[in-house]
């Protein structure tokens, strides 16, 4: 026989309970009631069967026939026709998001997930580019660094390192949030990031962070790796983060762009191949750009590519080729105006939600 639970038990039952649960179980109980006068041997059916009234029995038959029934205790009410459960005063309208302004801990798990996807394969995403990169270095050591003069002042290794450095940076920065995207599409668990409660706004600030946070760790440990073999200093471990960071971000919304875009991995491979490696080798990576050109020289003068580069090659060694202020001033431009791009698309939902 099953029975409503009293004292403090049956406070907490009805305030979790809606009115169609509590009539369920009043018709249960009624039903367990019947079946126990069935059970009753024939000797016995002239004794009248009762069974103590709760509360919750005196409430749901004087209540049922008068209306909209009180929600036991928690100051609800509900039609029995509809089965509607009003909304108490101290809540908001249903569907509206009630973690303020900004939803913190969405975008903290959705840079979390962001993250873990690629330390899950640490060995794919982060060891196999310092390697890579380790062996451009071992490669021009060998085969040039006696050969070369010093550049601006500063040897040949030491000038070369940072602009390795920086173009691991960049590759891997655009890989992770491009990668992260097009998988999602291709696998059909995009949703995962649309469901919830996510603003566009905190969907382009949680990837592109997580794509950040890879370039920075590819480029903190390619510094450390080249530390061994290379002797190398840091003039300004201000520059080296902030330009470190910029380059991450603003390749970080490219790949987002590209990832949203692409529906395919060839079309990936197509902007990695015709855009990132030949801006990243031709923007004074290996050779200083004051050996250009005239045309080429200028081009290269609003190329970010060559700001990024210039910019942490003078966080390590001292020496720029050009001007810091327009250089940060056009990173920062670009990554801001792309945030922007980058805002209106998620917004829009193209090539995500149709």
């Amino acid at each position: 026989m099953i029975r409503a639970p009293n004292g403090p038990i049956r406070h907490k039952f009805s305030q979790v309970f809606s009115l169609e649960t509590t009539c369920v179980l009043y018709i249960v109980h009624g039903m367990s009631v019947h079946s126990s006068h069935d059970q009753t041997p024939t000797s016995h059916l002239t004794e009248p069967v009762t069974e103590p009234v709760t509360e919750l029995d005196t409430k749901l038959d004087t209540k049922l026939d008068t209306g909209p029934v009180t929600g036991l205790d928690t100051g609800q009410t509900a039609d029995p026709l509809t089965s509607q459960t009003a909304v108490p005063e101290n809540y908001g309208a249903l569907g509206v998001r009630r973690f303020g302004r900004v939803n913190w801990l969405g975008m903290w798990t959705l840079y979390m997930k962001e993250v873990h996807r690629f330390m899950k394969v640490w060995m794919q995403t982060l060891m196999a580019p310092i390697i890579t990169t380790l062996l451009f270095l071992a490669i021009f050591s060998l085969a040039l660094a006696g050969l070369r003069p010093d550049i601006n002042g500063v040897p040949f290794i030491n000038f070369l390192a940072p602009g390795l450095i920086m173009m691991a940076i960049v590759q891997n920065a655009f890989a992770n949030s491009s990668s992260s995207l097009l998988v999602s599409k291709v696998q059909g668990n995009v949703v995962d990031i649309l469901m919830p409660p996510l603003s566009p706004a905190e969907l382009n600030i949680g990837i592109t962070m997580g794509a950040l946070t890879r370039g920075m760790f590819v480029g903190a440990g390619t510094f450390l790796g080249m530390a061994v073999f290379v002797s190398m200093s840091i003039h300004s471990l201000a520059a080296a983060i902030f330009y470190a960071a910029i380059a991450s971000a603003l390749m970080s919304l490219v790949g987002l762009l590209g990832g949203i875009w692409a529906e395919k991995f060839d079309h990936l491979a197509t902007v990695t191949n015709f855009v990132i490696t030949p801006l990243a080798f031709l923007s004074g990576t290996f050779y200083s750009v004051q050996q250009l050109p005239g045309f080429a020289f200028w081009v290269t003068q609003y190329n970010p590519f060559f700001y990024m580069i210039d910019g942490f090659r003078y966080a390590l060694t001292g020496h720029a080729e050009g001007s810091l202020v327009f250089g940060a001033s056009l990173l920062i431009g670009l990554t801001l105006i792309l945030a922007g791009v980058s805002h209106v698309v998620l917004a829009r939902g193209y090539r995500l939600k149709s």
